[in-house]
């Protein structure tokens, strides 16, 4: 396919995907993989160079919020970190370790067994969460339990971990951060919020990751640029739209809707997997 072409297609598939309940990595490298020939290593490694396109759009997005947490890094003292004022950025600094070194891990030694369990069946699992995440936040809201207002240290450790894992291709990084915030007691536009914010240093990180390490991947430096830019443009519009759906819709239905495409996709990719869609 040409160059220009599959950029643009990859670059709107990054786009779109990053901030919904299935893997943008996987989407991406199936689509390169498909369409190129090229090996599930290099399709994957360009999946991840296109995750700096959308940490744009989530920069571009939540500009004010970037701003604001910048502004208080320097009053940031250990004995407050989990203060009402200095609660989120310390989340973000743990969990961004956090998932620094359980990426790296991954990203040094990734397995066959790791592989497999990112597979249809993890999606599928994640979509399940999500659904099962939805009713409890339905119920949350009938019955006046609690909400929490600020992230603490479990928070950024689980969090940190889940995106950590989402280096795997078939982990959906958003599905399982707003996954655990939602089930840590954080209400649905905060748990995007947090989640959306965490994922620009990660973004970036492994982007850059893949630069050093391997070069810009399998299509020229021109139309890479093109991918990332289509990437970011998309990113930020899509993820106003989701935000501005979760204001107006309850957030337990758009977890249950999530859900139910997560199972849906995973489903699709365990046929796809096992040879089933061939037989039909």
């Amino acid at each position: 396919m040409q160059a220009t072409l599959l950029a643009l297609l990859v670059g709107l598939v990054q786009g779109v995907l990053e901030w919904l309940p299935v893997s943008s990595e996987g989407g991406v490298a199936l689509v390169v993989a498909l369409l190129t020939g090229e090996s599930a290593f290099d399709a994957t490694q360009f999946a991840l160079f296109l995750h700096a396109g959308t940490a744009a759009a989530a920069l571009a997005f939540y500009r004010d919020e970037t701003t604001a947490l910048l502004e208080s890094t320097p009053a940031w003292r250990p004995r407050d970190a989990f203060g009402a004022d200095r609660a989120d950025l310390t989340f973000y600094g743990v969990a961004t370790l956090v998932s620094g070194v359980v990426g790296l891990s991954i990203y040094a030694a990734l397995s066959e067994a790791a592989t497999e369990l990112a597979g249809g069946a993890f999606v599928a699992a994640v979509g399940v969460l999500l659904v099962g995440t939805g009713l409890v936040q339905r119920a949350a809201d009938r019955w006046g339990l609690g909400e929490r207002e600020t992230p603490d240290a479990v928070d950024a450790v689980v969090v940190g971990v889940c995106q950590g894992l989402a280096l795997l291709p078939g982990v959906s990084r958003s599905g399982t951060t707003v996954s655990a915030l939602l089930l840590r007691g954080h209400e649905g536009e905060r748990a995007l919020q947090l989640s959306f914010l965490l994922s620009i240093p990660a973004s970036l990180g492994a982007g850059l990751l893949v630069v050093l390490d391997e070069g810009v991947p399998t299509i020229p430096v021109p139309q890479a640029v093109l991918a990332l830019g289509v990437s970011a443009v998309v990113g930020y519009v899509t993820v106003g739209a989701l935000v501005a759906l979760v204001r107006r819709v309850a957030f337990w239905g758009v977890c249950v809707g999530f859900g139910a495409l997560a199972i849906l996709g995973g489903g699709l990719l365990v046929a796809a997997e096992n040879g089933w869609l061939a037989v039909l």
